[in-house]
């Protein structure tokens, strides 16, 4: 579950009498009706389409990350859509991490069709996505002096089967609280990567999200450790999160183990822990965050690190010229033992409001 960084955007903007979202939702149902749960929700408060993965550069062998997402959300009214778009880039080989975004109105409602054909122009750029499950095209060149000579241009295919998270797509976070979420946890991605300016032929997978209904969480007392793992032997995977209530002191864990030879299983409180092993702190936002973490899934017998592999991942963004919002985002590693044996992945780990 990735909202809580938009979330809180969205209750900076009511503060700051910008117009808030909706608290509209399109129903809920059972079970997550797919494919249509992947169309935009014209009711829907807020919702994403979010990829994150590892790729290789077919010539040289090295590694980047990448992160692409489109967030969408309407207005009380209903007459007006905004949306937000995020785009990152990690060079593990230069120790550098690059990212560009924009927050705006868009010029026309969203409709409930597919395939998806999602669009933000920045500057002179037009950032898209197109298609839908799993199958994909997303394109966005950065903008900026900074950003100068890095882009993507990638396509994807599903060679994993959906999954429904909680076995059926839509997730519980207590007090009446549901939001849909399903995942594909690998898509076969080739395509160009952009990086200072020199154009790569890369390959790897990515990991797709898509969410909706998920305005109903939004206060600055809540925070979010969210990790996706891709084990290489057994392909296995993991989605783990661990809503934190600093107010009450409480933690609320939800996760999906997907097996390479059965189901997937929903996992929640006892069912793993999340255990900070090492700190980074920022020397932008002087916050603290977790830098390395232990994974225990100790009924699949999983005892895992994850750690980065670049320290700072951390975005900074900006709204209505009056607040900026700093959360860390990024590409790391995995080992460790599978009942004793040992193993290796690859993660993306996202952490909220420390």
């Amino acid at each position: 579950m990735r909202f809580l960084r938009f979330a809180l955007v969205c209750l900076l903007a009511t503060a700051c009498a910008v117009p808030k979202p909706t608290t509209r939702f399109n129903p809920p149902a059972t079970r997550a009706e797919l494919p249509h749960e992947e169309a935009p929700h014209p009711k829907n408060s807020l919702e994403w389409w979010y990829l994150t993965g590892h790729l290789t550069d077919q010539a040289t062998g090295e590694q980047f990350g990448v992160e692409y997402v489109f967030f969408h959300f309407n207005l009380k009214d209903g007459k007006q859509d905004w949306q937000m778009v995020n785009v990152a880039l990690t060079d593990p080989q230069g120790q550098q991490f690059h990212y560009d975004y924009k927050l705006g109105k868009l010029p026309r409602l969203l409709t409930d069709s597919l395939p998806l054909r999602l669009r933000e122009h920045r500057g002179r750029e037009v950032w898209k996505l197109d298609g839908q499950e799993g199958a994909y095209h997303l394109q966005a060149a950065f903008t900026g002096k900074a950003n100068a000579g890095y882009a993507l241009d990638l396509t994807t295919k599903p060679t994993r089967p959906v999954v429904l998270h909680s076995g059926t797509g839509y997730e519980n976070y207590g007090k009446g609280i549901i939001a849909g979420y399903y995942s594909y946890p690998r898509l076969a991605t080739t395509g160009t990567l952009t990086v200072a300016g020199k154009t790569r032929q890369v390959t790897g997978e990515l990991w797709y999200d898509r969410q909706w209904n998920c305005t109903a969480i939004v206060s600055d007392k809540i925070g979010w450790d969210w990790l996706s793992i891709q084990l290489d032997q057994p392909q296995e995977e993991f989605m783990l999160n661990t809503l934190r209530n600093t107010a009450t002191g409480e933690n609320l864990n939800n996760g999906t183990f997907s097996r390479a030879d059965g189901p997937s299983l929903h996992l929640t409180g006892p069912d793993f822990q999340l255990t900070p092993l090492t700190y980074w702190t920022s020397s932008k936002s002087k916050k603290k965050y977790p830098a390395t973490w232990r994974v225990q899934v100790p009924s699949q017998g999983y005892d895992l690190t994850v750690e980065p592999l670049v320290p700072q991942q951390e975005l900074a963004l900006r709204f209505f010229h009056t607040f900026t919002m700093y959360y860390w985002e990024g590409m790391c590693r995995v080992k460790g033992t599978h009942n004793g044996q040992p193993v290796t992945g690859k993660a993306y780990v996202e952490i909220t409001n420390r």
